[in-house]
């Protein structure tokens, strides 16, 4: 079984060399923009290109506004910051993650609460979700959520959109709205992805993209806010060091951060946008043949949820057990095909060891089990 995967994804890249999870790929216009930055010399947080990733990627995702930055943390971290995450507060989010969601939480000061994922999408389950504010939270006289054990606020909850599957965020936003909570979009992992037709990180108040070197598309290191304008002025501020417009004076009205997206990375991100629905497609297409390659083994391949149009950003397969996944990433990564287990759950991690967690059946039958398979796009194309 084994060595008939491996045989399709050398077929599939055409090549017997190391064959990576996800290698970006530069095919459209990144060397001209780049180039075009170094000749104007607005390489930094001021130039044309930032102005232009911006609009586009707003345009491209729905929203009403974008502001891009350093990396997809700090978006995170930012996005917290907008919703009122400060020093006490608890998080509402998966365990089931990569390790920047629960970071962004600890740079606010606040805490995560782990809450269980569904099968069905990989990403936080409104179910677990309701029934652990049932038995644990309540609504204050100001309808602020509070923990019942110690009156601490709930400020928000982020989910996270595994490997580019949209969570149920119909559910997600329904349990959000009837407990007063924050409703944040960890989308890093999910653009191009859509759920009941809109995109992903766009159901919240924030929503948070990422552009690292092994997503979909890259400018090196990136991330964006997703917000109304309201918010998304608020951002720029932020991310600006909360400096005032002003012809020559330096005036900062509040503490902010450095997080602005040089101009030379989003001048890379706007070529690699030029190509995103290219490399969907190819994308999509890659996860329809690992499902027909799989079909009838024993790895169980990972498709979107029902009404969803995922991104399949990295491609996932789900294995009997422990035994059988810890063999299948011994003998692909010893043929030179690099796969990966899905993350250790975060309140395993020793800086989130203490944080409360709801059950979490799932996310540990998940962690046993999931290997990621490459999943870029070819660099000659189709």
């Amino acid at each position: 079984m084994f060595s008939t995967l491996i045989e399709f994804i050398r077929d599939h890249y055409r090549t017997q060399d190391f064959i990576p999870l996800h290698a970006p790929v530069f095919r459209g216009n990144e060397k001209n923009y780049v180039a075009e930055t170094i000749d104007s010399t607005f390489v930094s947080s001021v130039g044309s290109f930032v102005d232009r990733f911006e609009h586009d990627m707003a345009a491209y995702t729905g929203s009403p506004r974008a502001v891009a930055t350093v990396n997809g943390t700090a978006a995170l971290h930012v996005a917290l910051r907008l919703v009122g995450a400060e020093r006490g507060d608890y998080i509402l989010t998966q365990p089931l993650t990569f390790v920047a969601t629960c970071n962004a939480i600890a740079y606010c000061g606040a805490m995560p609460i782990f809450i269980d994922v569904d099968r069905s999408t990989l990403s936080l389950s409104p179910k677990s979700l309701s029934a652990w504010l049932e038995e644990n939270a309540y609504l204050d006289e100001h309808g602020c959520c509070r923990r019942l054990d110690n009156q601490g606020v709930i400020r928000a909850c982020l989910p996270m959109h595994t490997f580019g599957h949209p969570a149920d965020l119909n559910g997600l936003v329904h349990v959000c709205n009837d407990w007063g909570i924050a409703l944040v979009e960890d989308a890093a992992e999910s653009l191009g992805s859509t759920y009941q037709g809109q995109h992903t990180g766009t159901f919240g108040i924030i929503g948070v993209l990422s552009f690292n070197g092994n997503k979909v598309i890259t400018t090196g290191g990136g991330g964006m806010v997703l917000a109304d304008e309201k918010i998304a002025s608020r951002a720029k501020h932020l991310t600006t060091t909360a400096k005032k417009p002003h012809t020559y004076e330096y005036v900062h009205d509040e503490v902010g951060y450095n997080y602005r997206l040089p101009n030379i990375n989003a001048a890379l991100g706007c070529a690699q946008l030029e190509q995103l629905d290219a490399f969907i497609n190819e994308k999509r297409q890659l996860a329809n043949e690992y499902a027909r390659c799989l079909s009838g083994s024993e790895l169980s391949f990972i498709t979107e949820p029902a009404g969803c149009r995922s991104n399949y950003w990295l491609n996932a397969v789900i294995c009997a057990d422990r035994q059988q996944r810890d063999e299948l990433l011994s003998v692909t990564n010893g043929k030179g095909v690099m796969t990966r287990p899905i993350w250790q759950l975060m309140n395993r991690l020793p800086m989130y060891a203490n944080a409360s967690t709801g059950e979490l059946t799932n996310s540990l039958w998940l962690e046993e089990r999931v290997v990621n398979l490459p999943s870029g796009i070819r660099l000659n194309g189709p």
